[in-house]
């Protein structure tokens, strides 16, 4: 029988903050979720959007046009080509659904980018 999956309580687990883990896979996305606590760097994905979904806490996420707050159960999609910097003042736990040809910081390399062998690996 296959098993189920519980993302409040795998984000919740994360030890690490701003690497997400891969914890489904539909068609071409990968489900994923992270612990994100403080900033993120300013980044875009070029070919791909980018759907959040707060599992708990807040997330706030800036892009050249305006910022939009996210709460728990809130979800927002940011547009493929724009670049955004998400900020969570306190720890927060997302879902993201992105396709999984999606660089986890997109355009640019940082101390935070993760590969795609870190993300599948367990919790």
């Amino acid at each position: 029988m296959p098993d189920s999956v519980a993302p409040k309580k795998i984000a919740a687990a994360l030890e690490e903050l701003w690497s997400p883990r891969i914890v489904a896979e539909v068609d071409d996305v990968y489900v994923k979720v992270a612990k994100v606590q403080g900033s993120f760097d300013w980044h875009a994905h070029t070919d791909e959007d980018e759907l959040f979904l707060i599992l708990k806490g807040k997330l706030r996420i800036e892009m050249e046009t305006g910022a939009v707050e996210l709460k728990e159960g809130e979800l927002f999609v940011v547009p493929k080509g724009v670049r955004h910097h998400p900020v969570a003042e306190e720890e927060c736990h997302i879902l993201l659904i992105e396709r999984k040809s999606t660089l986890h910081t997109g355009d640019v390399v940082t101390e935070k980018t993760r590969s795609l062998a870190e993300q599948l690996r367990p919790v």
